[in-house]
């Protein structure tokens, strides 16, 4: 935020000094005379005009708290400044803590016990704050004196009355703290008959740990557990490496007419978060019936995926060849999916165990990752061989009735050979499943590849459904090869993407790979089709390409030489602190869209809606700032602002508009929707 404040500096250096006066007046009073060895209270007073407002000492997401460079007789000493408790002000979707109308800071100064105020001492300070409007920011300047000689630097008792009552009181006991993931846990201790209003806890820390700061935007949760009130506190960034605990302070705002009180929280185990939950579970969840229906209806459209569509023809077929025998139809079906569920329940679960240990993933996290992009090229690469009937792999029989172990393996390659296809309606369901108890997270992952499993599932209980399939027939062999042609379209995207991930030489190695691969299947269906032992010739066959890929593509592997791809917007590249300044500070609309290169709705959004020139123009003439997310590799800080946003994958759409809340766009695109409100600017 420093960068921040020093560029609002630059934009304001060509007013000329004492050109205007400050937009929030600056006052000072002591309580008292000073006496050796007491203690002064000073109030510095604040007056903002209306419109404006000041900071906290922890402004938030943008801002400057207060500054003061005291000027003390020999011996005097400041104490810590203490504020009132402050609001929320929350402009295009970035949360600022701030102070609308007139408040006190009161600053504690000790004086030493051997001082000599025969004369009247003299106390002086420099303040600097910064002074803003929802559309600008003044960095603004004060000078205090407070003269003892006489009564004049004395404020009315009634008056400093007043302002200390406005200061939340510090309670007496410990609060207690854990970081847990991407989660700040704080155990409160309040007596359960307190009314609390509208809970909000301001942390006065900037940094909570290692690279982890709070998410100020983000909702807070709260629980009452008997006299402990426990808060969750979501945080955004990735914990690097163990940092040492140390106390954390803050207010408990109750939300109504500024009454709170003020905490100091020690390290340790917090309970009670079983209890339940009384305010702030707003980051608003879908009913949970809902998110399970957007599941199952993800998982459906994923059938019709290039990658996924050729395996679940093809396993059809082998329900048509099974005949009327009911009992194996059923058999194959309920093995098949549960393969398809197990798969996702584990991608799933192994998703939730990084994220609780503080790995910033989403879903289609794996993606991310070289070496199962490698392995999705080599997947994709033997099953296209296999539908072109280069070899015969037994995992997947077309050739009568299948067996329960074999259609689950068919399920477990389903459900990974779909991680490439994330399609629409899922964003919901995959982003709530960050918010729920594991339980109910688990059951959406499983709604998922209930819905993936599902026609094939219809197909093996419903017996007039699978009267409707054709009969089997030479054709049969031919629709197996004709599915080899979206299994192969799959491969090429993949060889596209590990260009995009790690870089030509990479992709260059990858393919040596696959062909030395594709070189022993083809060895393997000469010999399968001889009817001799084949295995053994590719396993000697590949053995060489597979050794020299192992230490080759890890040397090879550079994802700075990938580079973003191409856009005929120029998009800025995601910063939140640069999409705060285009909003609030430079007042203009932005449009910023997270992708991925393996995400293919991010593609087709692209491809239909964003990369028009039509739409380039509206942009141009609205003023309208393009930036751009691209998740293809890792990003923590990309990570943990979808999920700020309640996404747990791409795309992700978002509208800024000055001085309104950000607008969040569906997830299937139209040129129309952007051109609309671009010359609505």
């Amino acid at each position: 935020m420093a960068s921040l404040f020093w560029l609002l500096l630059a934009c304001f250096a060509a007013l000329p000094a004492g050109a205007q006066e400050n937009n929030i007046a600056l006052a000072a009073y002591a309580d008292k005379a000073p006496d050796p060895g007491g203690e002064v209270d000073v109030a510095l007073v604040f007056t903002p005009a209306p419109g404006w407002h000041g900071y906290w000492s922890n402004p938030g997401d943008a801002g400057v708290g207060l500054q003061i460079d005291w000027t003390l007789p020999e011996g005097w000493q400041a104490g810590e400044p203490e504020f009132p408790v402050p609001e929320t002000l929350v402009i295009s979707g970035l949360m600022n803590h701030v102070y609308e109308s007139p408040h006190a800071v009161i600053v504690p100064l000790r004086v030493p016990a051997g001082a000599d105020l025969a004369e009247g001492p003299v106390v002086s300070a420099k303040l600097d704050w910064l002074a803003c409007t929802d559309r600008i920011c003044v960095p603004e300047h004060g000078d205090i004196l407070l003269d003892f000689s006489g009564t004049a630097a004395l404020a009315p008792e009634a008056r400093f009355e007043q302002w200390r009552a406005e200061l939340p009181p510090l309670i007496d006991r410990h609060a207690i703290y854990e970081v847990a993931g991407d989660e700040l846990r704080l155990a409160i201790p309040l007596p359960a008959a307190m009314e609390l209003g509208e809970p909000h806890v301001f942390i006065e820390q900037r940094q909570i740990a290692a690279g982890q700061s709070i998410a100020y935007a983000a909702p807070q949760t709260f629980r009452r557990a008997g006299d402990l009130l426990v808060a969750q506190v979501p945080l955004k960034g990735s914990a690097a490496g163990d940092a040492e605990a140390g106390t954390l302070e803050g207010i408990l705002s109750f939300g109504n007419g500024g009454r709170g009180v003020r905490f100091v929280a020690e390290p340790g185990a917090v309970t009670g978060l079983d209890a339940p939950v009384i305010a702030g579970a707003a980051r608003e969840v879908p009913s949970l019936v809902f998110l399970i229906g957007a599941a199952l209806l993800g998982g459906l459209i994923l059938n019709l995926m290039p990658c996924v569509f050729p395996i679940l023809s093809l396993k059809a077929l082998t329900l048509a060849r099974a005949g009327g025998d009911e009992r194996a139809a059923r058999s194959e079906a309920l093995a098949y999916s549960a393969g398809v569920v197990f798969a996702c329940l584990a991608l799933g679960g192994l998703m939730l165990a990084l994220r609780a240990g503080s790995t910033q993933v989403g879903w289609a996290f794996q993606l991310q990752e070289p070496g199962v992009v490698v392995a999705l090229l080599v997947l994709a690469a033997l099953l296209t061989a296999n539908f072109a009937g280069l070899f015969e792999l037994p995992g997947l029989p077309i050739r009568g009735g299948g067996k329960p172990a074999s259609a689950f393996g068919t399920g477990l390659l389903a459900a990974f050979v779909a991680t490439p296809c994330t399609g629409p309606f899922m964003a919901a369901a995959m982003g709530a499943a960050l918010l729920l108890p594991v339980p109910q997270a688990l059951g959406l992952f499983a709604a998922l590849g209930l819905g993936l499993a599902l026609p094939f599932l219809l197909l093996g209980f419903v017996p007039s459904l699978r009267r409707m399939l054709p009969k089997p027939g030479a054709w049969m062999e031919r629709f197996r090869k004709l599915m080899a042609i979206p299994m192969g379209l799959t491969a090429l995207a993949l060889v596209w993407l590990s260009v995009r991930i790690g870089g030509k030489p990479f992709a260059l190695l990858a393919l040596l790979l696959v062909a030395g691969l594709l070189m022993g299947l083809l060895v393997t269906g000469l010999l399968q089709r001889r009817g001799k032992l084949a295995w053994p010739a590719f396993g000697l066959i590949a053995a060489p390409f597979l050794v020299f890929a192992a230490f080759a593509l890890p040397a090879a592997y550079d994802p700075a030489s990938a580079g973003a791809e191409e856009s005929i917007h120029d998009p800025v590249a995601f910063d939140e602190l640069v999409l705060m300044d285009t909003v609030q500070s430079q007042g203009k609309p932005v449009f910023l869209w997270f992708t991925a290169d393996w995400c293919l709705t991010c593609k087709v959004n692209e491809r239909v809606a964003i990369e028009r020139d039509e739409v380039r123009k509206a942009f141009e003439g609205g003023g309208v700032v393009a930036m751009r997310g691209d998740w293809t590799q890792a990003d923590p800080e990309i990570t943990a602002f979808l999920e700020q946003q309640g996404a747990a994958g791409v795309p992700l759409y978002l509208w800024y508009v000055p001085n309104q809340q950000p607008e969040k766009l569906p997830q299937v695109l139209t040129p129309e929707m952007l051109i609309e409100r671009a010359k609505a600017r």
